[in-house]
């Protein structure tokens, strides 16, 4: 015990943890998917807050599944290739030799530096990619035009419920092969919803770029911080949401239709967004729910 008196930031730790306890004997047990991607996959500072923030998560209890891209790292590779990015209607349009490359980076790479973050905090995670058990199923996007850049068609979770069950992290890359076993692209926000389905999750936090939905996309003070299922819904067809953040919401919306509890898209560019989301009673980004009286 330390010799030196309390003072007021030692009582702020305090308040935060006594008000974190309820959420702490909440979740514990339940399982929550987290889409890790944007800043916070390339900055070093948030990099490791959000290694912290899951270590924390599994260590009272709670089992997080984490589902990343890696686009970025992607396309640095494919410039010491020669190989020009080439995107149609904000997808990747990816090649076999894009493909390739694609499964290098994000599988051989961005996963195990997750990995190795992760297990270095003294966690117990593990790599997968969407092809192992097999969890994924890919099948090709839309007519093909954008080459293997794939959906889900269907995901089989049986995997990895051994893993949570002695403690594991499961980290896991979004490509999957199909039924012919060629590898695809899959958006990992999607592959995220699907699993958080599947799994029966209690929460999907995708970590994003931007504060939530706002109101007024010009405005950070307009963020909305808890719309119901039909809420998210009617953003949509209003054009509250439009542009990157309408995938963003329909995952949601898909995720809680097929019963995931909550979902959230949150401020990856904050640090500890993660433990500010789910454990304080304020929050910090867009609660997505089903119920109608929020």
């Amino acid at each position: 015990m330390s010799e030196r008196p309390a003072d007021r930031t030692d009582a702020l730790r305090v308040s935060v943890l006594s008000e974190a306890l309820p959420y702490i004997q909440r979740f514990s047990g339940r399982r929550v998917v987290v889409k890790y991607g944007g800043a916070a996959m390339v900055r070093e500072d948030l990099r490791d807050a959000v290694y912290r923030d899951l270590v924390l998560l599994a260590s009272v209890g709670v089992k997080p599944v984490v589902v990343h891209g890696g686009g970025p790292e992607i396309n640095e590779w494919l410039g010491r290739l020669n190989i020009e990015p080439q995107f149609r209607n904000g997808l990747r349009v990816t090649c076999p030799d894009t493909m390739d490359v694609v499964e290098m980076v994000l599988v051989g790479r961005v996963n195990k530096q997750i990995v190795n973050g992760l297990n270095r905090l003294g966690a117990r995670a593990v790599g997968l990619s969407g092809s192992d058990g097999p969890l994924v199923r890919a099948r090709t996007y839309g007519d093909g035009a954008n080459g293997l850049v794939g959906d889900v068609a269907a995901v089989d979770p049986s995997v990895l419920f051994p893993l949570l069950d002695a403690g594991y992290i499961p980290v896991i890359s979004s490509v999957a092969a199909d039924g012919e076993g060629q590898a695809h692209n899959i958006n990992a926000d999607t592959v995220a919803g699907e699993l958080a389905a599947a799994l029966e999750a209690e929460k999907l936090i995708l970590l994003t770029d931007t504060p939530g939905i706002l109101r007024d996309r010009e405005d950070p003070s307009s963020l909305i911080r808890s719309v119901s299922l039909s809420g998210a819904r009617e953003l949509i067809s209003s054009g509250v949401v439009a542009g990157g953040m309408t995938p963003k919401t329909e995952c949601c919306i898909r995720a809680l239709a097929q019963g995931v509890a909550a979902a959230h898209i949150v401020d990856g560019r904050t640090a500890h967004a993660l433990l500010l989301e789910v454990f304080t009673d304020a929050g910090i980004g867009t609660m997505v729910t089903g119920r109608s009286n929020l």
